[in-house]
């Protein structure tokens, strides 16, 4: 037997016990936690799986079209946005703004717009899976664009080859890493957005169901549920991991960028305007041009100037302002809270996984299998277990947060350069060292290109918990306005949670460009 055989035999060994250990768990306080309606255990869920087969599969096969569907379309839209800002610079940071800002429309306001504008079928299922991932993939995919050392370039220049040219032969041979941890994320965003769809009016499909089984306390059928949508979720991140791995075999370069100058201090300020008013140009003509173009009711629509009116209290004086501003208060803290604990779980686990490679083995199928669970499944149970206070809430968005960052991490420490490390193996440099000198500062890129997405997927996350299991906060609001007609109170909160993920997101954007000036200049634009 040879030494890598008997590794992976190791690591098949570990894995069992681990398994059969997390099983026994769970059995257990399943079994001690049986009044509470919280747990179900692993031969109860096993059961449901059996004798409701038909019903799950029904329903998975609704669900997983429409998921699929979203997860073709999303992320060819990712491709494209990626290209055009890597083709046409100067578009880059409108581009990515106004698709940050679609990113950032909260789906529990969304849902039902696109229910009134879509109408019946699965129309609103697909558009939101496709929302739900485009923006996951662009990130990774433009990190990844970037990531080729400014020699290549030099070259595909040497022939007179243009952009076009070292987009399709150097770039694109360069995302592919970042492009399949990009892919691998967006899997279980999928198949949240098209339940989030179904939420909104479906007459099948798991969203539907998920519904049914929370409000009859059948927990039996709500773990059976979300065990059904975390196999599908992992097979697909094994199976686009599988597929990335026959792609990607050579060992990542080592990139040394020209030091470029920065703009004089006018210079920047110019550029931030005039990309600014071309953002809202962009945004207020999308806004207007939608309206128009579905022909939705002024029953339904507010116009941008419709917003700027109830901002200011003309109409009510200022009651739906102050309602907003208070939940918003709520939701900032949980979602600020969440989001830095998920970031640095994430990023800590990815730096302990890569000292520990025989742990990664064992706990990545379990951080993957707590992502894959739907967040419209867990969110209901993690707040009977964990209380409607902020504990519950801050969890889940943490975990909606820690999958994300984890992988993109692992993929961002596999990106050191092989050159460098063998120059430190070779003077006997231990891990610890290669990790502080190569790994970390190779894995910058890839932790703040998650730290962005991670921002609207936080919002995301809370406004998922407030409307589904604490009742407070700007998503139960907005959930409460869609269902009452409120459609005042819907218009502002989705502009104000919309404006705050952007500026969330800014603001990590400034420290990374701080950052990666000085670690990465590749990625500077």
């Amino acid at each position: 037997m040879t030494a890598a055989t008997a590794t992976r035999a190791h690591v098949r060994r570990d894995t069992a016990i681990a398994v059969v250990l997390l099983l026994v768990v769970w059995e257990v306080a399943a079994r001690l936690l049986s009044s509470a309606f919280v747990l179900a255990a692993p031969s109860e869920i096993a059961v449901a799986l059996v004798t409701q087969a038909g019903l799950l599969w029904r329903a998975l096969l609704v669900t997983g079209q429409a998921a699929l569907a979203g997860f073709v379309l999303g992320n060819l839209a990712a491709i494209a946005l990626a290209a055009l800002a890597v083709l046409l610079p100067a578009t880059e940071r409108v581009v990515t703004a106004v698709a940050l800002v679609v990113f950032c429309l909260p789906l529990v306001a969304t849902g039902p717009v696109l229910r009134v504008i879509l109408g019946p079928g699965d129309g609103p299922q697909v558009a939101l899976a496709a929302l739900a991932v485009y923006y996951t993939t662009m990130i990774p995919l433009l990190v990844g664009l970037r990531a080729a050392p400014a020699t290549w370039f030099d070259l595909v220049r040497s022939y007179g080859r243009g952009a076009g040219a070292a987009l399709v032969y150097v770039r694109a041979r360069a995302s592919l890493p970042y492009l399949i941890a990009g892919l691998q994320i967006a899997a279980p965003a999928a198949f949240l957005g098209a339940m989030v769809g179904e939420f909104t009016g479906a007459q099948s499909g798991l969203g539907v169901l998920t519904i049914r089984a929370s409000r009859d306390l059948d927990i039996q059928l709500t773990w059976a549920l979300a065990t059904v949508a975390t196999v599908v979720s992992v097979v697909a991140y094994v199976v686009i991991g599988a597929i990335g791995r026959r792609f990607v075999t050579e060992r990542p370069p080592l990139i040394l960028a020209p030091v470029r100058p920065r703009l004089p201090r006018r210079e920047r300020v110019r550029s931030a305007v005039v990309t600014t008013v071309a953002f809202l140009v962009v945004i207020v003509a999308l806004w207007w041009g939608g309206i128009a173009v579905t022909g939705i009711s002024p029953f339904f629509a507010r116009t941008p100037v419709d917003v700027i009116r109830i901002f200011a209290g003309v109409d009510d004086g200022g009651e739906v302002r102050g309602i907003l501003f208070a939940a918003l208060g709520e939701t900032a803290v949980l979602a600020i809270a969440g989001y830095l604990a998920g970031l640095a779980v994430g990023a800590g686990g990815a730096i302990a996984l890569t000292l520990a490679p025989r742990a990664a083995t064992v706990s990545m199928p379990i951080a993957i299998a707590l992502r894959a669970v739907p967040i419209v499944t867990t969110a209901p149970l993690v707040i009977l277990l964990l209380g409607r206070g902020p504990v519950g809430a801050i969890s889940l968005v943490a975990l909606m947060v820690f999958f994300p960052t984890l992988i993109a991490c692992l993929e961002g420490l596999r990106q050191a350069p092989g050159q460098a490390l063998d120059v430190l193996r070779s003077y006997g440099a231990p891990a610890r060292v290669q990790l502080v000198r190569v790994r970390i500062p190779a894995m910058l890129p890839a932790f703040f290109a998650a730290a962005r997405m991670s921002v609207p997927a936080a919002v995301l996350a809370v406004t998922v918990v407030e409307w589904l299991a604490i009742g407070t906060g700007v998503g139960a609001a907005m959930a409460l306005a869609a269902s009452q007609s409120g459609y005042d109170l819907l218009a502002v909160a989705v502009v104000a949670v919309t404006a705050l993920s952007a500026l969330g997101y800014a603001l990590v954007g400034v420290i990374e460009s701080r950052v990666l000036r000085v670690y990465a200049p590749e990625q500077q634009t």
